[in-house]
């Protein structure tokens, strides 16, 4: 399965995005905030792509201006997620590289994701979350219609070997047929010409 956005392209990752992954995947600024630790080389990304980023609904974002893998977006469906769903509900998870950072591409993706998780996959609720601190990633919630809902505290996160707070959001296919239908607004002129604006 391929996914097209306007600047990207979401697609399986391939062992031979290994390089591209750990240019941007040894950035301390990247896996940490999201739960992950840094990658060490060329062939520990290699094995990060062998090993969790071959999971279904799991894709590389592709620049489309140079073809090379910038960061990564994952659809963790039912017992998959990290929060115990059921098989109608999925977990959205993201992250890009530094330099990317700033540019809309994260909401673009994530956008194109629910696309495909609602209208593809049947799917009724898309929950999503972050860490407390991590103000990139709920703004791109808050950009995509995710709403609110609760707050983890004191999680033992094996991965990085702390403790964290997690906020947690959701967003129902309901929300988001109801966000498509009234994003579009149409302001007619005297000729009847009109115009459209994007909420």
């Amino acid at each position: 399965m391929t996914l097209q956005t306007k600047r990207l392209r979401l697609r399986p990752w391939k062992e031979a995005d290994a390089e591209d992954l750990y240019t941007y995947a040894k950035d301390p600024r990247v896996g940490p905030i999201a739960g992950w630790p840094v990658h060490t080389s060329v062939e520990n990304s290699r094995e990060i792509i062998r090993t969790v980023l071959s999971a279904p609904e799991t894709y590389a974002l592709i620049d489309k201006q140079t073809g090379k893998a910038i960061g990564s977006i994952g659809l963790m469906v039912g017992a998959a997620s990290n929060i115990g769903l059921p098989q109608n509900e999925g977990e959205i998870g993201y992250w890009i590289g530094v330099p990317y950072w700033g540019q809309g591409l994260v909401p673009e993706a994530v956008r194109a994701l629910l696309r495909h998780a609602f209208e593809d996959l049947s799917l009724q609720k898309v929950w999503c979350g972050y860490f407390e601190g991590n103000e990139k990633s709920k703004r791109v919630q808050e950009k995509c219609g995710f709403t609110y809902q609760c707050t983890r505290e004191n999680i033992a996160w094996e991965l990085m070997h702390d403790v964290r707070t997690e906020h947690i959001t959701c967003l129902t296919k309901q929300a988001w047929q109801a966000s498509r239908t009234t994003a579009v607004l149409y302001v007619h002129g005297k000729g009847g010409t009109g115009s459209t604006g994007i909420k």
